[in-house]
């Protein structure tokens, strides 16, 4: 292996291992949350969801700005995400309400594993595929992974905004299991952030509304869950409008 002042030339900065980290970080996440569920600690084993969910949206993005992408880290983001939001989710929502159903419900914890995993199988494959319609680049193909993951702990969030019991009955909980598992595999075009890009006089103005987000989320975590839900749902009804070809 050529060397180049005693170091090989696939030699990585530690610097550029930190997506990796943040990977990783994720999967410990969304197993402890699958932990804190066996113990009935349901609330921070949502958080820790949420928390993977975070870890996810770094991770890719500081790769790319470090130079750090690669295909062993791609698969590695691939498998965390089925950890943590194909596994983790229908779990904790199973442990917490849905006992009591045996069976049923766990077919419906099994159907949306499923249709995540066919979702992210979907999403690596989704460059090469040929002849298929896809959406404008601005939108997703279907509901991403993470966002799936939200979505399916709603019953859970508003819980614990409201109640904290149980406020829906099981059987409408398998239902939206599946409705958003279902979701995570459709054509239904979703808006991208990814090419989002914020002017140099109004990223001042974004900051403060990252900060004021973040700053709810820390307070206010259930309601700002549940308002993200909502809102994230208006935001497919629009999508879908919006990357229709008619218009």
């Amino acid at each position: 292996m050529p060397l180049n002042n005693g170091k090989s030339v696939t030699d990585l900065a530690l610097v550029q291992l930190i997506p990796n980290m943040l990977t990783v970080a994720a999967i410990c996440a969304g197993l402890s949350a699958i932990r804190f569920g066996v113990q009935d600690d349901y609330e921070i084993a949502v958080l820790l969801i949420v928390a993977a969910c975070i870890l996810d949206g770094l991770d890719g993005r500081i790769a790319r700005l470090l130079g750090g992408d690669s295909k062993m880290g791609a698969e590695l983001d691939s498998l965390a995400d089925f950890v943590n939001f194909g596994v983790a989710p229908p779990l904790v929502i199973y442990l917490w309400a849905l006992q009591d159903m045996r069976s049923a419900a766990w077919l419906c914890v099994l159907l949306f594993a499923i249709c995540c995993v066919l979702r992210l199988a979907r999403f690596n494959v989704s460059n090469k595929a040929d002849g298929d319609v896809q959406p404008p680049h601005d939108f997703f193909v279907g509901v991403p992974a993470p966002a799936g993951a939200i979505l399916v702990l709603l019953p859970m969030s508003v819980s614990f905004a409201f109640s904290n019991q149980p406020i829906l009955p099981d059987v409408l909980i398998c239902g939206h299991m599946v409705l958003v598992g279902m979701a995570m595999i459709s054509r239904i075009p979703t808006w991208s952030p990814k090419r989002v890009r914020v002017s140099r006089m109004n990223i001042k103005y974004f900051l403060l509304g990252f900060a004021l987000i973040g700053a709810t989320l820390l307070t206010y975590a259930w309601i700002t869950l549940v308002i993200f839900s909502f809102g994230y749902v208006a935001m497919v009804i629009w999508s879908r409008f919006a990357a229709s070809p008619d218009t």
